[in-house]
């Protein structure tokens, strides 16, 4: 029953796919966030969204018509990023590059200057695929872990999109991919992941006051390969233009645990979050 759910899913985007391509990248992003607004919450629950508002002490008193707003912008964006995919490699080879800003790019140039190894670590903000396109495109020998979807089909597609146009060492979240990680860093490549999605192999840190599973592979990088962490954020304005941000180089002390450095990770995401909420793609249980 669930494989054929998915495949429904499938033959539904790959329908949006097609239309996406026709109409051209502007009128594409329109669409996908009238798309995202009437129909994302047939795939993903609106009250998960309030929840996590409701988690963040900053939103928690917001109205229930202004926390609805940010539900509705949550799914524009979530729409958006879809007919996004599309159009990954416009992105890639420099003809939609106009669209997007990067403040900070002088640190890639360092860490590529320098053959460097470093973490890059964001959350699942507005198109995050975009983060690691231009860290990879900018020269930087990368490798990022990601999750695959749940959907058989689909998956296939966006893993062969992101080897394609993303960056084409891709590593399977999950203990699975463990070893790969480590052979990457051996081998001095850099690595990119998000540190916002709830993991049963993390642990429990403070995430805006709250205990919340949370993945310790940056914190166990840096203590085991002595690397710094880079954050990375992406906000997208205007409708279809992106700024990305590579922030500046954060080397931790060495006497930290591993709980403390994720600890200061999440204060990190915290930060990025509370720029803009609608921004996050909070369609994830983080407190579950």
């Amino acid at each position: 029953m669930k494989n054929i759910k998915y495949l429904i899913q499938f033959i539904v985007i790959l329908f949006f796919f097609l239309l996406f391509k026709i109409i051209g990248y502007k009128n594409a992003s329109n669409l996908g966030s009238k798309i995202g607004k009437y129909f994302g919450r047939l795939v993903r629950s609106d009250k998960v969204i309030l929840k996590n508002l409701s988690n963040i002490e900053e939103y928690s008193n917001l109205k229930i018509g202004d926390k609805k707003k940010i539900v509705n912008s949550v799914f524009s964006n979530y729409g958006r990023i879809l007919s996004d995919y599309i159009y990954l490699n416009k992105f890639r080879d420099g003809s939609l590059k106009k669209f997007v800003n990067i403040e900070g790019y002088k640190h890639l140039e360092e860490i590529k200057l320098k053959n460097k190894k470093v973490v890059f670590v964001s959350g699942h903000f507005n198109n995050f695929e975009l983060m690691a396109m231009f860290i990879d495109a900018a020269g930087i020998n990368l490798a990022a872990i990601y999750r695959p979807l749940n959907n058989i089909f689909l998956n296939k597609i966006m893993e062969n999109i992101r080897c394609k146009h993303i960056c084409k060492n891709q590593i399977k979240k999950g203990k699975s991919g463990t070893r790969e990680l480590l052979q990457f860093l051996k081998n001095n490549f850099s690595v990119a992941l998000m540190i916002d999605q709830r993991v049963s192999e993390g642990t429990k840190s403070n995430f805006f006051g709250k205990p919340a599973f949370t993945t310790t592979i940056p914190a166990q990088i840096v203590k085991k390969f002595d690397c710094e962490i880079v954050p990375v954020y992406i906000e997208r304005y205007e409708e279809t233009k992106f700024k990305l941000t590579i922030n500046d180089p954060i080397k931790f002390n060495n006497n930290l645990s591993v709980d403390e450095i994720t600890l200061e990770l999440n204060k990190i995401l915290e930060k990025m979050i509370l720029k803009n909420p609608s921004q996050w793609i909070m369609t994830h249980d983080r407190w579950k």
